[in-house]
């Protein structure tokens, strides 16, 4: 049974960190695309880091470029989320969330898709609030 578990949010001031981390049960990573999703209270849920379990590829969306780094461990099957800079707008829950990897060209292509949803797996979710 494929599983994720999120676990290391909480509550940060602006211009803190965290990581979070998610680890995975039954599959390995590298057969799969797997990302960080975060949704606020009423709003849609959105891919803000991606990573290539076949090749470690990374994507992320302009608002958290040069913030955010998502990384694997594929020994401990943990994926990670090292979010630095916080902004009280990150305020929200944190999913990791998983999907047969399709291997697409060109490169846009690649990224537009493994950015978007559907994702087939998810956990159920860490809360990150940042606030003084």
């Amino acid at each position: 049974q494929l599983r994720l578990a999120e676990s290391g949010g909480g509550l940060v001031q602006p211009g803190g960190s965290l990581r979070l981390s998610c680890a995975a049960s039954g599959y390995t990573f590298r057969d799969y695309a797997i990302a960080w999703f975060r949704q606020a209270p009423g709003k849609e849920r959105e891919g803000v880091a991606c990573i290539s379990g076949g090749d470690g590829t990374t994507y992320y969306p302009d608002s958290v470029k040069g913030r955010f780094t998502i990384s694997l461990d594929n020994a401990k099957r943990t994926l990670y989320l090292q979010m630095n800079n916080l902004e009280p707008e990150n305020t929200a829950d944190y999913y990791c969330g998983s999907k047969p990897h399709l291997f697409l060209r060109p490169a846009n292509d690649q990224a537009m898709w493994i950015m978007r949803q559907p994702y087939a797996y998810w956990g159920e979710g860490t809360k990150v609030t940042v606030s003084s």
